[in-house]
Formats: structure tokens, C-alpha cells, sequence
């Protein structure tokens, strides 16, 4: 056998960072989301149910690292990505032992101090992969990740509960813990990928750090499209994240009785699909046909989350049934910012400009919407049912997405239509 040629080799390097990328943000939903595949029934504390609390403040700590990603991941030398991963989970991973040994008033300090650092991992992991033709492929892969790993870690939180015996408090910690050496594993992978080559910046741009003023001129030049895709964006993280906070209580509330493996079965069949669906926009290397098709694909995604609750509440189909079809649903425009929609933009702007810039952004506000319903909705907050406040979100929330998506879809095109024909700088700012 001959040597391999140069192709061959990238080929082999880019699917190794692929997976390097999945193996870490996998392992770092080890340090995030077990302790909500505990119930602490009976547990009360400020009022509330001590769960629903425990995730508020996890979630204010993760929100808040939204934002500081803003500037940190936007701006950090890339040198020292692997080591701010580490650093970061390591802090969380500590908060999860303060966690399982502290009274409970203390217990919501800790969660949120493991909530702090993890909001930034992301944008880290994502740097490795963007800017490159194959960048929807990649991204693809890890955000199938975010889609699995939440049910599988959920699925070993309940085994270390039911079977071996560990109490809810310890069980985070202790999930972290067996997910410790494959992290240190794939991190190190992580970091053996290659820099984009000359072609990814001749059809992506080339992608560099952002200062203050790089992030407030980019946004500013493409304003009212990014608060349209900024708001669907809020819309999309609520959704997704009740699915996936509150999919013990969804489960039990459509009569199914918590099992481990029922978590990891469904997002498995989601993750497949969504991962699919997609990887296939690097076949579109126009970038602008690629957000057009993407911007069709979004909106029937949002069809089939309706079609899901309209027949779930008909009684048409069952709770695995619907647990995956609107998992698809959500997961495809969810997943398409990540992969596609910011990355096309970017490459498709004279601008500079980088794709954590535009996910912290997004972010950072989507989880601070959460954040309010959490904070202000009793049923959340009290958990009695779970389940018909979130199949009527469901349809409100993807009717007035796809109103959102169409109307930015029309402004993108014609704004980067003629930043593409024009060999001249953009205006920092573009009309509607």
C-alpha cells in the first residue's frame, strides 16, 4: 500500500477532529445536566420545588458565562483553548462535590457556580471546526452531542440513583467523575486539528479574533436580520429547554414511568435525523443558496413541531412518538444556527467577523429568555403538569417562528446579494 496522499490525510484529520469535538462537549454534559434526572421529590426550598430552583440557578450561572463568552471566547488567543476547557470543567466538576455535601440553601449556590463556567465550553470547541468547507458536517457532529449526551448522561444519573444505590446529591458529581479521563482523551485530540486550509478561507473568509469594535460593527451592519433570527433564537432555546429539562416530568406526565434507558433511546433516533439533515448544506457552496435552503428547511422543521402537538393532543400518536418528532422539530432550526445560519452569514460578509461571536450572542439572550419563564411560570417553577403548557407553547412559539424566518430570509438574501456583486467594503449599517 502506498503512502496516503494529501486529501487523504486531511480527510482523516478533519473526521478525527469531528469526533474530538462530539467526545468533549459530551463529556462536559456529564458536569451539567445529571442532577435533573433526580425529581428531589418532596424537597422545597424558597417556596418552590427544590428541582425547578436548582435549575434556575444553574441556568443563571450558565447564562451569565453566555455573556462573558461574548467577549472571552470571541476574543481569547487560540493557543489557549484546550487549557481554558480543562480549567473551566474542572471548576464545575469541584461545584458538583460542594454540591453533594452542602445543605441545601448552599446546595443552589453550587449549582449555579457549576453553571458559571460551562456556558463558555462551546465556543471553545466550536472554534476548532469553523471557517472550512466542511464546517456543517463538523458542527453537525458536535451538536449531536448536545442532543444525545443530555440523554445519556440523564440515563447514567438514573442508573448510578436506582441501581447502584448513590443518593440524587452525590450522583453529579460522581457522573462527572466517570467522564473525567475520556474529556482529557478527546480534548487532547481536539487539539491536533489542522488550521483551515487555503480554499476554506478563499469560500469562508478567514476567521480571527473580535474585538469591541469588530463585534458592534458587524452587528450593527446587519441589525434588523439579526434580532429577527436573535428573537426565533429566544423562542427556540425556551423550547428546547423544557423538552430537555423537564423531560422526566413531560414523560411521566404522558404516563410513562422513568426508566434510564428511555432518555438516551429517544435523542439517540433525534440526533441521527437532525445530524443528517444538517451535514448536507456543505453540499451547497454558494453560500446564499445554502441559507436559502436552510431558511426553507428551518420552517418545516417548525411544521412538523406543530404537526407534533396537534397529534399528540389528538391522541394520534404515542409519548415516544412525540417526544421524537418534536425533538426533531426543535432540534433542526436549533442546530441550523449552530452549523449553517451564522456560519453563512459570516462567509458571506466583507465584514470581519467569527462564528463564536454570533452563537455567544444568540445565546447568552436565547438562555436569558429561559431564564424569565422559569423565574415567572408557576408550573415550571411547582411542576403539577408539565405537559400542556408545553404542547401549547409548541404551536404558538413555531407559528410566529416561521413568520420571523421568512422575513429574514428575504432581508439576507437581498442585503448579502449585493455585498456579494459589490467588490467594495459594505456600509456599516444596511437599511430595510
Amino acid at each position: 500500500m502506498g503512502m496516503p496522499t494529501k486529501g487523504e490525510t486531511r480527510k482523516r484529520e478533519l473526521a478525527i477532529a469531528a469526533f474530538a469535538a462530539f467526545a468533549t462537549y459530551f463529556c462536559m454534559y456529564a458536569f451539567r445536566k445529571p442532577f435533573t434526572a433526580a425529581t428531589y421529590d418532596d424537597e422545597v426550598l424558597f417556596g418552590a420545588g427544590l428541582k425547578s430552583t436548582l435549575v434556575i440557578s444553574q441556568l443563571a450561572g450558565y447564562m451569565i458565562s453566555k455573556f462573558i463568552g461574548i467577549k472571552v471566547v470571541s476574543e481569547l488567543n487560540r493557543k489557549y483553548r484546550a487549557l481554558a476547557i480543562l480549567s473551566l470543567i474542572g471548576l464545575a466538576e469541584l461545584a458538583l462535590v460542594g454540591f453533594a455535601i452542602l445543605p441545601n440553601h448552599l446546595k443552589v449556590l453550587m449549582m449555579f457556580l457549576n453553571g458559571l463556567p460551562l456556558g463558555m465550553i462551546f465556543g471553545f470547541v466550536l472554534s476548532y471546526l469553523e471557517g472550512r468547507q466542511q464546517t456543517e458536517a463538523l458542527t453537525a457532529v458536535l451538536c449531536a452531542s448536545f442532543i444525545i449526551s443530555s440523554g445519556v448522561v440523564k440515563s447514567v444519573g438514573q442508573w448510578l440513583v436506582q441501581d447502584i444505590g448513590v443518593s440524587d446529591f452525590s450522583m453529579p458529581a460522581i457522573t462527572g467523575a466517570i467522564f473525567l479521563l475520556p474529556l482529557l482523551v478527546s480534548v487532547w485530540l481536539l487539539e491536533k486539528t489542522p488550521p483551515p486550509g487555503i480554499n476554506d478561507v478563499r469560500l469562508r473568509s478567514e476567521r480571527k479574533e473580535m474585538k469591541s469594535v469588530d463585534r458592534w460593527r458587524f452587528f450593527n451592519a446587519y441589525r434588523p436580520g439579526l434580532l429577527l433570527l436573535l428573537f426565533v433564537y429566544i423562542l427556540l432555546t425556551i423550547l428546547r429547554t423544557v423538552r430537555d429539562d423537564f423531560g422526566v416530568e413531560l414523560w411521566r406526565d404522558m404516563g410513562v414511568s422513568s426508566r434510564p434507558a428511555v432518555f438516551a433511546q429517544s435523542e439517540i433516533i433525534v440526533a441521527a435525523l437532525v445530524t443528517i439533515l444538517s451535514a448536507t448544506a456543505i453540499f451547497f457552496r454558494n453560500n446564499l443558496d445554502a441559507l436559502r435552503a436552510v431558511f426553507v428547511l428551518m420552517c418545516l422543521a417548525f411544521l412538523v413541531t406543530i404537526g407534533s402537538a396537534s397529534l399528540q393532543s389528538a391522541g394520534v400518536i404515542g409519548p415516544f412518538g412525540f417526544m421524537i418528532m418534536c425533538g426533531v422539530g426543535l432540534y433542526i432550526p436549533y442546530v441550523a444556527f449552530h452549523t449553517t445560519i451564522f456560519e453563512r452569514i459570516v462567509s458571506s460578509s466583507k465584514l470581519p467577523g467569527n462564528l463564536a461571536f454570533l452563537m455567544y450572542l444568540a445565546d447568552s439572550i436565547g438562555y436569558l429568555g429561559y431564564a424569565l419563564v422559569l423565574a415567572f411560570n408557576d408550573t415550571l417553577r411547582n411542576q403539577p403538569e408539565v405537559l400542556p403548557l408545553f404542547r401549547s407553547t409548541l404551536m404558538i412559539f413555531s407559528v410566529i417562528s416561521i413568520a420571523c424566518l421568512i422575513v429574514a430570509a428575504f432581508y439576507f438574501h437581498r442585503v448579502l446579494s449585493k455585498e456579494t456583486k459589490s467588490s467594495r467594503s459594505p456600509s456599516p449599517s444596511h437599511p430595510l
